[in-house]
This record gives C-alpha cells, sequence and structure tokens, in this order.
C-alpha cells in the first residue's frame, strides 16, 4: 500500500547486472536477504513511495528475473548488452516516449533504500526546481566511491570518480549514491551526448549531471541522513552485513527489545 503518492514520477530500477563478484551463478538481484530478493525490497519501496510506473532493466538471467517476479505491477526493458547505467536508462527511451514527468533512478542491488528517503529527494527536487537531483551520503569509509565536490553555494561542482580524484577530493566522506531524480525531458536531451571514452567503454548516467549543467539547467543535491541505507551488494559480505544492518534498522533497540 502506497504511504506517499507520485503520480507523475516514473522509476527506473537498474536490475541488468551479473554480479560477478557474488561468486554465484545466480543474477545478483535475485540473491535472497531477509527472506525475499534484493529487487523485492526495492520494488516494495517504490510500491510503498506511490509512482505512477516503474520499469526494470533487466539483462542477465533476465527470464528468469522475470519469472520470479511475474506478479509485480512493472514494465521490463531488456538491456541485452550491459554497457553502463547511461545505456540502460537509454534503452527504457521508447517507453518513455512523450513522457514530460520526473524519472526516479534507483539501483536494483539497495535493499536498505526506504521509501521516505525516496519521497525526501522528489520533494527536494521539485522544491529546487532542478533538472536533475543527485541523492549523496557521508560514509565512514568513502574509498571506490565517486564523491561529491561542492561549489561555494553548496551546490554541485562536480562528481569525481575514485581514480580520477585528487588527494584532497579523495578525503571528501560524501559520496554519490547513483540514485537520481531528473526532469526526463531534459535528460532525453542530453543521452545521446553520453560517450564510453573510459577503461570501461561504458556510458554511465553519472556523466549526464555535468551535461546538464553545461546546458545552463540546475543540478540539486541532497544528502541522506543514513547512509546504511544506500548501501549496494557486491559481494557475499556486503550481503551479510546488509542482512544484519537491516535488523537493526527494524529494531533499534537491539535482540529482545520490542519493535518501535
Amino acid at each position: 500500500m502506497s504511504r506517499y503518492r507520485h503520480p507523475d514520477t516514473a522509476a527506473i530500477v537498474l536490475a541488468a547486472g551479473q554480479g560477478t563478484r557474488m561468486n554465484s551463478d545466480l543474477a545478483k538481484v535475485l540473491h535472497p536477504m531477509a527472506g525475499q530478493p534484493l529487487l523485492g525490497h526495492v520494488l516494495a519501496s517504490l510500491d510503498a513511495l506511490g509512482v505512477g510506473r516503474t520499469l526494470v532493466v533487466i539483462g542477465h538471467q533476465h527470464e528468469r528475473v522475470r519469472a520470479v517476479f511475474a506478479h509485480a505491477e512493472v514494465e521490463w526493458v531488456l538491456q541485452a548488452e550491459q554497457r553502463g547505467t547511461g545505456h540502460a536508462v537509454l534503452m527504457a527511451g521508447p517507453a518513455l516516449e512523450d513522457f514530460d514527468g520526473t524519472l526516479l533512478v534507483v539501483c536494483g542491488d539497495t535493499p536498505l533504500l526506504r521509501a521516505a528517503t525516496l519521497h525526501g529527494l522528489l520533494e527536494h527536487h521539485a522544491e529546487a526546481g532542478a533538472a536533475v537531483t543527485v541523492l549523496s551520503t557521508r560514509v565512514p569509509d568513502p574509498r571506490g566511491y565517486g564523491r561529491i565536490v561542492r561549489d561555494a553555494s553548496g551546490g554541485i561542482a562536480a562528481i569525481v570518480e575514485e581514480r580520477d580524484a585528487t588527494a584532497e577530493q579523495k578525503a571528501i566522506d560524501e559520496i554519490n549514491s547513483g540514485i537520481y531524480a531528473f526532469r526526463y525531458p531534459v535528460l532525453e536531451s542530453v543521452l545521446g551526448r553520453l560517450t564510453a571514452h573510459n577503461a570501461q567503454g561504458e556510458y554511465y548516467l553519472t556523466d549526464t549531471v555535468s551535461l546538464i549543467q553545461r546546458g545552463g539547467d540546475r543540478a540539486a543535491v541532497l544528502c541522506a541522513d543514513d547512509w546504511r541505507e544506500l548501501l549496494g551488494i557486491n559481494t557475499p559480505a556486503q550481503l551479510a552485513e546488509a542482512e544484519s544492518i537491516y535488523e537493526a534498522m527494524k529494531n533499534p533497540l537491539g535482540p529482545g527489545a520490542a519493535p518501535r
């Protein structure tokens, strides 16, 4: 049941990856946590958010993923060749033809993400009048993440990937979660200008932020309060950590205490 109402928002869930570091034949988003697949937790949050449409981009083991979620009220988008997050959203273009609302982009491997946090992102995006709003958070250990470099007014000056960061930028603890709210027509206008001139040969959705800014539109940022919600699952150890955090978030007073 929806706790919020965002009928003019379409959500895209990026769920096409193989998840090779899970050391398993199972598609990453199908790995179970607290009794349901990772993707199931994300879809439950979007249902509580009350978005108008949910599109799920699938690739690796796409038939198996569809079978597991055969009764989910989602639209499936096939990314047969995984060429990055920007490419994944590009594959949803035909399904989003003539859509002029807000596009929320989330990851299929963030099972701790709450509807309340996404609601806050959409509210902030609307209030800021931004063409894109990035969800960030401050983490104890930012290694491996893209850093949010802020300008003098507190907005985004740049999102700098770890491999490109200076020593000063590596000391920044505010990171990009990979979750965004876009004014879709503006995003659509820059997606075709993405390039894959990088070590992975992939089209990164992150690059649309600077393209949008260069076009004269505003980029905003919202820093999430609880970094644990934005943890992505890439390894069995991270999955085990997420499960224990899930239990702690559900019952913050500790084992044996009555849940709030």
